[in-house]
């Protein structure tokens, strides 16, 4: 039988018609629910019968075939949502698929610039009004550890310039306010004085006084780095990545570094802990007589 037929199919349409799912989401929903209709097929058995210890097995065949922790939770996540059609629909009695959890994927730690990379980034030509505005952002970003939509949203009547703080609405409608550094401070003065820094405008205008489009924001960030000289891929979360690392590296107040950031959970910015762990394994690599290798004695 094929996947796209019983009960799948009818499950696979009710995505296309009721949720309005896109034909990326249904093909990738198709292939996964056809892979367990495989494995299923293969043992004779009826997909309306899989208990949890048989999408266990599913999840571990699926595994020694070299499928990734990432594929394996989206695999997973569309058995989930197959059962719990079933279910809501009376077709099967209880979900075997809730009980069952993916490998966990490997967190990949962000990039970030070194310090040295950072100061060459942000210490752009200010000649002319673009080049005020260019140095203005990129200190902005660094200095501040912005997201992208906080910074194109800011207006200048978020920004006290006298006391070095800025006024930002987050995720969720959360405000907090963040200091901004005497570098920063230095260069959206300058950018304000170039322009037209009315207190009800957009710090950093696009076109007809509009704010900068996010879009906007990431090309110029490209432009800006190789002509630069930093190779590394630059867009603006790196610099927030680089703003949080070299925080915590200095001072090494996670709950800060939190509140500055403007995490609603610690665990996220947990992450930066790794990175600070792998500067300091870093530093005691090259510098502890112990750390190097036999091969390295005479270097």
């Amino acid at each position: 039988m094929s996947a796209a037929a019983g009960p799948v199919g009818e499950f696979l349409a009710q995505l296309a018609v009721e949720r309005r799912s896109s034909a990326h989401t249904l093909d990738a929903y198709a292939r996964d629910l056809a892979a367990l209709a495989g494995w299923a097929g293969a043992r004779r058995r009826d997909l309306l019968a899989l208990d949890a210890e048989d999408l266990r097995a599913f999840v571990a065949a699926e595994h020694r075939r070299g499928l990734s922790p990432t594929s394996l939770q989206r695999r997973l996540s569309a058995c989930r949502s197959f059962y719990r059609w079933l279910l809501k629909h009376g077709r099967i009695a209880a979900s075997p698929a809730d009980a069952v959890r993916a490998p966990k994927a490997p967190r990949k730690l962000p990039q970030v610039l070194d310090v040295d990379e950072a100061v060459q980034l942000v210490e752009v030509p200010t000649a002319g009004p673009l080049g005020l505005r260019d140095r203005a952002l990129l200190e902005l970003f660094y200095s501040s550890g912005l997201r992208l939509s906080e910074a194109c949203a800011l207006r200048w009547m978020d920004l006290d310039l006298a006391s070095g703080l800025v006024t930002v609405l987050g995720k969720g409608g959360k405000q907090r306010v963040v200091p901004v550094g005497s570098h920063a401070c230095q260069a959206l003065q300058a950018w304000r004085t170039a322009s037209d820094g009315a207190q009800d405008r957009f710090v950093f205008p696009g076109r007809g006084g509009r704010r900068i489009s996010a879009r906007a924001v990431q090309v110029r960030l490209r432009q800006l780095a190789m002509r630069q000289g930093v190779y590394k891929r630059v867009h603006p979360h790196l610099l927030r990545h680089s703003f949080a690392s070299h925080v915590l590296e200095s001072s090494g107040d996670l709950r800060g570094v939190q509140e500055l950031l403007g995490h609603a959970d610690i665990a996220t910015t947990q992450i930066y802990t790794h990175l600070d762990f792998q500067h300091l394994a870093r530093v005691y690599d090259a510098a502890h007589p112990r750390a190097k290798r036999k091969g390295d004695a005479g270097a």
